[in-house]
């Protein structure tokens, strides 16, 4: 099978490096920049009243990625390169990291920094920069970009035995809605800082006829099948993120403390049972794959069947047809049994 749409967007919230300007030090007056120009110690401030905008992020036919087209920030279709990771003090001892990618022309020239903060940036606040990594930045970008479930969910195996995610072993055989019994490949898991692009969303038991709380990350597809329409979308099978349901009420943002995530890798990118509700497996591309084990990437190769045709693709949702406040209920109502 081969590739007939692309995988679909990161979406990451980011500033210019225009909006984050050198208040103090060897750089002072001048914007973030990347890893070669920065300066420890340098002291940064996000410009008054700024707040982040869309960095939409397509995976790229090589290490590099692409701005997508409707992205808010950047050119469409632009190269985009992962620069680094780096971190800052604030004035209270917090620490903050963020990672820098920069777009590049034709012809390989710089064209514009981002700053995508991994924590919470508030304007008025110095920010110290004490660390500078041009090592870890994939790792960190690929925990992003992967989609998690996290400690205490349970998931349903070939037997109907719903097992908690923290207890899985590779080979273990997991229902999936396509492909049917296939074993699990590889489990990773990490625990990060619950906040920004890592805070968690929470589905509370019977949001969308679950009847437990179901935790995953706010990037986390969950497959809908609408019985009706709801959406105006055409057809019945649907791809919809976490973060798009938020409400305040019962699908919620768990920020504050720390998250044990857990991502499971089968041959092919699948659709399992978590709690109940239809979600998505982890996705290798560009974007993912340096969060695997380098033995386990070797061994993928630059294009994996089952990843790269992308059996699911095409069922997302566009935000516009999201973004409205009673979107979970009316997809609870959609998909009733």
């Amino acid at each position: 099978m081969t590739r007939s749409r692309p995988a679909p967007a990161q979406v990451l919230a980011a500033y210019s490096a225009q909006d984050f300007i050198a208040s103090g030090g060897a750089n002072m007056g001048d914007p973030l920049s990347f890893a070669s120009e920065l300066v420890l110690d340098d002291v940064y401030e996000l410009a008054f009243e700024t707040t982040p905008k869309r960095l939409a992020v397509l995976s790229g036919a090589d290490t590099h990625f692409r701005i997508a087209p409707d992205s808010e920030l950047g050119t469409a279709r632009a190269t985009l390169v992962l620069d680094s990771a780096i971190s800052f003090m604030s004035g209270d001892g917090s620490m903050h990291d963020a990672l820098v990618m920069v777009e590049v022309d034709e012809e390989g020239s710089v064209a514009e920094v981002f700053l995508m903060p991994l924590t919470t940036l508030s304007s008025g606040v110095e920010y110290r920069l004490v660390g500078i990594d041009t090592t870890t930045a994939r790792q960190k970008f690929a925990q992003v970009a992967s989609v998690s479930f996290t400690r205490g969910t349970h998931i349903t195996l070939a037997s109907g035995e719903q097992r908690l995610i923290e207890e899985l072993s590779v080979g273990d055989r997991i229902l999936t809605r396509d492909d049917g019994v296939q074993p699990l490949r590889w489990i990773g898991q990490s625990t990060v800082r619950a906040v920004g692009d890592f805070a968690p969303i929470k589905i509370h038991a019977g949001t969308l006829n679950n009847d437990h709380d179901l935790i995953v990350s706010p990037d986390h597809r969950l497959f809908i099948y609408q019985r009706s329409d709801a959406l105006g979308t055409g057809r019945a099978e649907i791809m919809v993120k976490a973060r798009h349901l938020v409400n305040g009420s019962t699908v919620t943002v768990m920020d504050g403390g720390f998250v044990d995530y857990f991502q499971l890798l089968f041959d092919s990118h699948q659709i399992v049972y978590a709690e109940g509700i239809a979600a998505e497996t982890m996705l290798i591309d560009t974007r993912t794959k340096s969060a695997l084990p380098d033995a386990l990437s070797a061994t993928m190769g630059a294009v994996i069947p089952g990843h790269s045709d992308l059996p699911h693709a095409g069922l997302d949702v566009s935000e516009s047809l999201l973004d409205r406040p009673d979107i979970a209920e009316l997809l609870r109502k959609a998909s009733a049994r």
